[in-house]
């Protein structure tokens, strides 16, 4: 399976930890100590899932070897939703008028990306689809409260966009080698570790410690598995992309890996936790210096709980 374009789109306003202070308590340097973030992106009152899916297709369209109408199956993978009845993937499909197209909507909390992928794999492996579109587009801002002092200033607001074909179509597509996914949500407090009831509490996370705890140990277990059907080591992984969650969490998954920090690729200084877009867009915002035979490998863990990885070469 192969990536044949990739876009994004990051809204362009900006909020710092100063402006939590009032709200929840919080210091800005207490919560760059405790998460690594400093600035969060987030949605404009005009936008929301559906503009920003809209937008971080229209980045990869021109980097696309092929009519945008060509895809015949459209996935949406996330957990924050507009609409749920009218999916991104719907509207997507209608917007660039993509006939006969299957269009499915899919949530596994911050694994959604990567089980994205792999519903896509199991159609091309069914061959019931040839080119497809993933989006995934993350509103945070949308159901998560500011005043929540365990993770209101956590959140950010950003969508990916990837065309992938069963077959190579161009020198400048990149191969994915493998895919991996697990359900976890027998682990820990599992569904209760990170929630989005919309009429009760928004998007929350009461139980940060365990989901801390499981996070470190599931990454790193996910990244074993994806590697095993590969033949490679962490050694010959050029770029390490974690969930993009914590820095905390990225730095003690690095410490047990014995990953060097330099071929860890993050934005969550910048961008805060964007979820399950958050991963996927770290390599969406490096895809240009990525070399000829550079091998990255991305790794996720979601609230509920679940895990998963996927690994790819240029």
């Amino acid at each position: 399976m192969y990536i044949n374009a990739i876009g994004h789109y990051i809204p362009s306003k900006r909020v710092s930890n100063d402006y939590f202070k009032d709200l929840n308590g919080l210091d800005a340097d207490w919560i760059v100590q405790r998460t690594g973030i400093e600035t969060r992106s987030r949605c404009s009152e005009e936008e929301n899932v559906n503009t920003m899916a809209y937008e971080a297709v229209e980045n990869a369209i021109p980097r696309l070897p092929y009519p945008v109408k060509d895809v015949d199956l459209i996935v949406a993978a996330h957990y924050c939703a507009y609409d749920t009845v009218g999916t991104v993937a719907h509207c997507l499909q209608r917007k660039y008028g993509i006939e006969g197209a299957k269009a499915v909507y899919a949530s596994s909390a911050c694994s959604s990306f990567v089980n994205g992928l792999e519903i896509i794999e199991g159609y091309f492996a069914m061959g019931k689809a040839k080119r497809a579109l993933l989006v995934c587009s993350e509103h945070n801002s949308y159901y998560s409260d500011d005043h929540d002092p365990k993770a209101g200033h956590l959140w950010g607001d950003a969508a990916v966009a990837y065309f992938l074909s069963k077959e190579k179509i161009s020198e400048n597509d990149i191969e994915i080698l493998t895919i991996y996914t697990e359900g976890l949500g027998h682990i820990g407090v599992g569904p209760d570790g990170v929630m989005l009831r919309p009429k009760e509490c928004g998007i929350a996370m009461p139980n940060g410690r365990d989901v801390f705890m499981y996070a470190v140990k599931y990454m790193q277990h996910a990244l074993e598995k994806n590697l095993e059907d590969t033949g490679l080591s962490p050694d010959d992984i050029t770029y390490f992309i974690p969930h993009q969650a914590n820095m905390r969490i990225i730095k003690q998954l690095a410490r047990m890996m014995d990953m060097p920090l330099e071929r860890i690729l993050s934005n969550i200084k910048d961008l805060g936790n964007t979820g399950s877009a958050s991963a996927p867009l770290v390599l969406a915002q490096h895809q240009d210096e990525l070399k000829k035979g550079d091998i990255a490998s991305l790794m996720v863990f979601g609230g509920g709980y679940s895990c998963a990885a996927f690994t790819i070469r240029k």
